[in-house]
């Protein structure tokens, strides 16, 4: 294994020098200028005493502040030291998520199952088709804590549970897939409800002692001032819309950095958003109950079922984050990712489609953000055009898992496999998932 790995390694610190060198020292202005809002935010803290959440209201959930916090031991004065610490810490990360892809095999308790490396080369491609975003913006950090989430979920539920509620308090996202965790728990109120609940209680303990009681959920309200960011999906008709007409403007929205569609209807639609992004979370979970009870038995004795469902219901969850967010910042692509990479790295069957087509999004992405950026808020028809095309993409992605898990829930077991999936026809090991 360990020379088998090695090619993929290599390939990993090559992307990640690659961004780093790119986001830190080529065209920092383009591609991280996010990380310049961190360095800035750590700066007042630890020069000033005024710290996000603590002494204000602010976009991020209070967990965002560790990450900042631990890239600020590079500086958070000008120059790239801030740059360069976050570059690194990410990488770490990843490299913990690379880890994880590489055993998930043994790790969900297949040990007589050779190991692939598909799922690792696919998460290190992933990454360079997403480019500077994958590194630079705050979701890099969580997006490694979901992998090893999803890989460790079937055989330590308690421990994913943590670790996806971990991600949920530094960018919210991660939280919203303890919904698919949830129903392929044989207890979920021990399994996924208590270990929540304990890091919950944990992080909203050190805000109320440090005296952010006012503003520990000021990133839910924040988040609600958005306009329609020029990226969301739904605002894919208008900003077709703007190239012919002049009713529409395509602006700045300065205090929170973002380009913004306006003129008639958007306003409506930002609202309409609003609502079917709660209401779009709850369909997912009640379509993955409803699969859950579909496969009866079945979930409990084919283990194959039971990570399709996890994996499956992560994405679905993940992509309907994006196709009903109202921002869609480039970097929430990164969502979708863990769920595809480790159900390769499992060789699970039927994902081949869905890794080229999220590869795909991933490129499209890049291509928009940040290389066309100026082009699309400067209202060229090519540049968006493509954005559209990827929108598109994403909705087609969102359909195509609604199917596959209809699909599985009505589908016949099929004959163990070993060669066509190492979940196939085997059991984990005995864990607390087994009944009260």
């Amino acid at each position: 294994m360990l020379r088998s790995s090695l090619p993929v390694w290599t390939a990993f610190v090559l992307v990640h020098a690659w961004l780093l060198v790119l986001g830190v020292y080529l065209r920092p202005t383009e591609t991280f200028w996010d990380l310049d809002l961190y360095r800035w935010w750590m700066w007042l803290g630890l020069h000033e005493g005024v710290w996000p959440v603590l002494d204000g209201p602010w976009v991020y959930p209070a967990g965002a502040v560790a990450p900042m916090l631990l890239a600020a031991l590079g500086g958070t004065g000008y120059g790239p030291g801030f740059s360069l610490a976050w570059s690194l810490l990410v990488t770490a990360l990843n490299a913990v998520g690379l880890v994880a892809l590489l055993h998930a095999p043994r790790v969900v308790g297949h040990r007589r199952i050779e190991r692939t490396t598909t799922g690792a080369w696919w998460w290190v491609a992933f990454t360079a088709l997403l480019g500077p975003v994958a590194m630079g913006r705050l979701d890099a950090v969580v997006a490694p804590v979901v992998v090893v989430a999803l890989v460790v979920a079937l055989r330590h539920p308690r421990l994913a549970a943590a670790l996806l509620t971990v991600g949920a308090w530094v960018k919210a996202a991660p939280g919203a897939l303890l919904l698919a965790l949830v129903v392929v728990v044989r207890r979920p109120w021990r399994e996924v409800v208590l270990p929540a609940a304990l890091v919950c209680a944990g992080v909203v303990g050190l805000v109320l002692a440090g005296g952010g009681r006012e503003h520990l959920l000021s990133f839910l309200s924040e988040q609600g001032e958005r306009g329609l960011q020029i990226e969301a999906v739904g605002a894919t008709p208008w900003m077709l819309a703007s190239l012919v007409s002049p009713d529409l403007r395509v602006e700045l929205n300065a205090e929170l950095v973002t380009w913004e569609v306006h003129g008639p209807g958007t306003q409506a639609v930002s609202d309409t958003l609003g609502v079917l992004f709660v209401l779009g979370v709850a369909a997912a979970g009640a379509l993955l109950w409803w699969c859950a009870r579909r496969l009866g038995p079945r979930l409990w004795s084919d283990d194959t079922a039971r990570a399709q469902l996890l994996l499956r219901g992560a994405l679905l969850v993940a992509t309907l984050l994006i196709v009903l967010n109202k921002v869609g910042s480039p970097q929430y692509v990164g969502w979708v990712a863990p769920p595809v990479a480790v159900a390769l790295a499992l060789r699970l069957p039927g994902w081949r489609v869905t890794a080229w087509l999220v590869a795909g999004v991933a490129g499209a992405t890049q291509l928009v953000f940040p290389w066309l950026y100026s082009q699309i808020t400067a209202g060229g028809a090519g540049a968006t055009a493509l954005l559209a095309a990827r929108n598109v993409a994403v909705v087609v992605l969102a359909a195509t898992v609604v199917v596959a898990l209809v699909r599985d829930a009505h589908d016949e077991p099929a004959p163990p496999d070993d060669d066509a999936s190492p979940m196939s026809g085997g059991q984990l090991p005995e864990t607390a998932s087994q009944p009260s």
